[in-house]
């Protein structure tokens, strides 16, 4: 398992020397335009929707780690060819192929936590995976940011190799990794066949997929998108301060993760999620007022910043809620397939959250923040619903097990209890 975080943490560093810069090198530092630009920020999506419908597969019948592999070596030559690519046509290609490995990496590095961990340990090690990630995209953004002093190719091509280092020093340590034997859909129990079929029989975990998709797309689809062009347009903010809001969302999330988890490891998870909906229409509307309140600027610059300050308050909930309940909702044999499936529909969000947020958020500015309002009071309602479709263990699993032991003693040595 502490393998498995330091991976986490060096493919997040490796990323966040090149996710902040990607935009300028292609449009500006390659002079390809904004259009390339866009279209390669579209690659990595579409790459991503291509890949996962068949990684979960790959995962279960071959296990997590050969497919971590491939996914590594795969993002290494991608990334490694972006930073020399300088025609549309290598740049996208280049973009597709990093683009692929990055999205496999996700449900394997996942499926790898799930199967080096228990139901009792679990929360703890995706919230560990999160803290890790964000704080490794944080170093690494900052790094970067100093590397790259004047728009000239080399200093970009620099950060590439150096993200596409990270992934083979991360194949390198991966390689180490023993796994626990689980069950593979060649040797899996038979209740854990049918694939793609029986996971949409499975109506939590569809009712699941359902609320992921409004998760991401309601914040993490807003991120870079719609929320950035209304602070810009609607509420006045700064290009530095919006870098100061991402840098407050990811601040907060290392701080308060570990505090967070406290409180939400004893609680039904349906309902922190319930609860991370009404947090996140707080945000949105502090949001609002920054944009529509009409107060100072630094009033509306306070307000912005505090937007994204409480959408990483609710991510630091999330993450020891969803990703262990996409695994405890999976049979055996198909905890690949779900990690597969819910990463999908995070893709799906994220490649549809920008589209609609992007123009509602630079020119309709009122009703843009009244529709993510609704959206995010919607994962209250749809999280409660779920919540009636899950058992005990699987909605609060530290309640079930303090629960078990007195459910197991047996009735005569309970009634010597009571009567001494």
């Amino acid at each position: 398992m502490r393998r498995i975080h330091v991976g986490n943490a060096l493919s997040a560093f490796g990323l966040g020397f090149t996710v902040p810069f990607l935009y300028v090198y292609v449009a500006q530092v390659r002079g390809l335009g904004p259009t390339t630009a866009g279209l390669v920020l579209a690659a990595f999506a579409v790459a991503a929707l291509v890949v996962l419908p068949f990684t979960g597969r790959a995962v279960d019948r071959r296990g997590p780690l050969p497919v971590l592999l491939a996914a590594l070596v795969t993002a290494a030559v991608g990334a490694l060819s972006l930073g020399l690519a300088a025609s549309p046509e290598l740049v996208l290609l280049s973009a597709a192929t990093l683009g692929a490995g990055q999205a496999v990496m996700q449900p394997a590095l996942a499926t790898m936590i799930v199967e080096c961990s228990t139901a009792e340990t679990r929360t703890r090690a995706f919230a560990m995976q999160f803290f890790l990630q964000n704080l490794g995209l944080g170093v690494g953004g900052l790094i970067g940011g100093q590397i790259v002093k004047r728009q000239r190719p080399w200093d970009f091509t620099l950060l590439f190799g150096i993200e596409a280092t990270m992934f083979l020093v991360l194949v390198v340590v991966m390689a180490t990794v023993r796994l626990p034997r689980q069950p593979r859909i060649d040797d899996a129990k038979p209740q854990a066949k049918g694939g793609w079929q029986r996971l949409v029989g499975n109506r939590a975990m569809v009712q699941l997929c359902v609320l992921g998709f409004v998760l991401f797309f309601a914040c993490y689809g807003q991120f870079e998108s719609g929320l950035s062009a209304y602070g810009v347009e609607a509420a006045g903010i700064s290009p530095s301060t919006l870098g100061v809001a991402l840098a407050a969302n990811t601040g907060v999330i290392v701080l308060a993760q570990f505090v967070v988890l406290r409180f939400v490891e004893r609680r039904r998870r349906s309902r922190v999620i319930a609860s991370v909906g009404i947090l996140w229409a707080v945000a949105w509307l502090a949001a609002g007022y920054a944009g529509l309140g009409h107060g100072s600027q630094a009033m509306a610059t306070a307000a912005f910043i505090s937007t994204y300050a409480l959408f990483g308050l609710g991510e630091s909930m999330l993450s020891p809620t969803v990703a262990p309940l996409v695994a405890d909702l999976a049979p055996d044999g198909m905890v690949g397939q779900y990690n597969s499936a819910f990463a999908l529909v995070k893709q799906l969000a994220l490649a549809v959250g920008p589209a609609v947020g992007g123009p509602m958020g630079a020119s309709l500015h009122g009703p843009y923040i009244v529709t993510f309002v609704v959206f995010s009071l919607g994962i209250t309602v749809l999280a409660l619903r779920l919540g009636r479709r899950l058992s005990p263990a699987q909605d609060c699993p530290y309640r079930a097990r303090a629960v078990t032991p007195a459910a197991s003693v047996p009735a005569s040595a309970a009634a010597v209890s009571v009567t001494g």
